[in-house]
């Protein structure tokens, strides 16, 4: 067991929209990325997503026309089923916990599709 210090992990890489995982707790993925600009629409049939800020400021836009901003402390859980599109003006760190089976574009493919995460 060893304690996850969050800067520690986001100091290892600069790359955006490239989640890494960091831990695994009862089958759901711990993963970190760094983000900036759009995103792709997309859901997820099967599974929920959480999102948390850890820096900067996560906007997530729905198809009924709102979008939802989450501040550094804040987390949203996106219901399964649910089309978003995340994005960000400046750059911003975000956790999400997830199943382990969830793919960062759901049925979406894309050249933002990251299917084998790398483990930091």
């Amino acid at each position: 067991m060893n304690v996850i210090r969050l800067e520690d992990k986001f100091a290892q890489f600069t790359d955006q929209w490239n989640p890494r995982i960091i831990g695994e707790l009862n089958d759901q993925h711990i993963k970190i990325a760094r983000v900036q600009g759009e995103f792709i629409w997309h859901n997820h049939a099967r599974e929920d997503e959480l999102f948390m800020v850890v820096k900067g400021r996560l906007l997530i836009d729905f198809r009924d026309g709102t979008t939802a901003e989450i501040n550094p402390g804040e987390l949203l859980v996106v219901p399964r089923g649910t089309d978003h599109r995340p994005h960000s003006v400046g750059e911003t760190w975000i956790m999400m916990i997830e199943p382990r089976t969830t793919v960062n574009t759901g049925d979406v493919q894309s050249e933002r599709t990251r299917s084998n995460l790398e483990q930091i």
